[in-house]
């Protein structure tokens, strides 16, 4: 079986385009990668990190299928791209390469998009407002709710609510979200993961998982109604658990999955665990993404520092999920 899978680099100031030149050097055996992103970014990269780039414009009208090549899909930048120096202008580019590379595999023409780092805030200083890969893919693809999920080896972590400030995750955590997320989770990890039966443990939202309502009622009013109704309908959850003594191995070992209530309660132990070698996957999607776990580290942009072992890991997990996804 062989592979298509769109890279879009994200911020071309950042070390997104030292990626795909990196990856250019070795070619995959059953994998097709193809660049979206404007060629001559990728070829000015290539010089300053003093790698050979030979790229063919992939035509999706002609080309077939052919493991281990690499080919670009060009989009133009609108104004010349310096490393490691944010320029808004260019925000429109970065969104247009997600635009067009998303289309494309909702057109099948890809089997998979893996996605580099963008810069939110520069984005948002273009006056576009962007919160996320994981938001911006749910509304070009048309769902009303993804999950994100962040994976190394040994340990998956997907989150209630994602690029949110704190006050504000106690009232966006419903019954309805809840229940949403939950049957999101469980189904990807059935069908996109082949997991027969997902165990997932659940963080509480407060200290101790509330106290027994002493430290906040939203396990009592919230979460444990919900997981008990999603338990009825034969879903494996545990807790909620304290989340300082859930990521311990008493509850770890036998776990599909973790479910955090919001970002800074369960990806700072994922990084802590494989920073550099984990990926980033939005469930709930019709087609399948992953991307690194990192920023776009514009110190690194062009001095041939970057490390390109989170990218490996995305477009292998992608190849996992489409293989699972492809298979009788």
């Amino acid at each position: 079986m062989s592979y298509r899978i769109a890279v879009t680099p994200g911020e071309p100031a950042g070390i997104g385009p030292d990626l795909c030149v990196q990856l250019a050097q070795t070619p995959i055996a059953d994998t097709e990668l193809v660049f979206v992103a404007d060629p001559q970014l990728l070829q000015q990269r290539a010089h300053m990190l003093h790698l050979p780039l030979d790229l063919k414009e992939f035509d999706p009208a002609t080309s077939q299928i052919s493991g281990g090549r690499f080919s670009v899909m060009p989009v133009s930048l609108l104004e010349d791209n310096i490393a490691g120096h944010l320029n808004p202008v260019n925000a429109p580019y970065v969104l247009k390469t997600l635009e067009l590379a998303t289309q494309q595999c909702q057109d099948g023409v890809f089997d998979a998009l893996v996605t580099g780092p963008v810069h939110k805030g520069v984005i948002n200083e273009a006056g576009i407002p962007f919160t996320g890969h994981t938001e911006f893919l749910a509304k070009l693809c048309e769902q009303d709710l993804t999950v994100m999920m962040l994976a190394t080896d040994g340990l998956r972590v997907a989150l209630v609510t994602t690029h949110l400030a704190l006050a504000d995750v106690p009232k966006a955590i419903t019954k309805k979200l809840l229940h949403d997320i939950i049957t999101i989770l469980d189904a990807d990890l059935r069908n996109k993961f082949g997991i027969e039966q997902p165990r997932i443990l659940v963080c509480g939202l407060n200290p101790h998982a509330g106290e027994g309502g002493h430290l906040g009622k939203e396990e009592m009013l919230i979460i444990e109604p919900t997981l008990n109704l999603l338990r009825a309908e034969g879903l494996s959850l545990i807790g909620p658990l304290p989340a300082d003594t859930l990521f311990t191995d008493k509850y770890l070992r036998d776990a599909d999955v973790v479910l955090a209530m919001y970002h800074d309660q369960g990806l700072p132990v994922l990084k802590f665990k494989g920073f550099g070698n984990a990926c980033n996957i939005t469930l709930g999607l019709p087609i399948v993404r992953t991307s690194v776990d990192h920023g776009t580290a514009l110190d690194l942009a062009g001095t041939g520092k970057a490390d390109c072992g989170s990218m490996i890991t995305a477009i292998t997990t992608a190849r996992h999920m489409i293989a699972r996804m492809k298979s009788p």
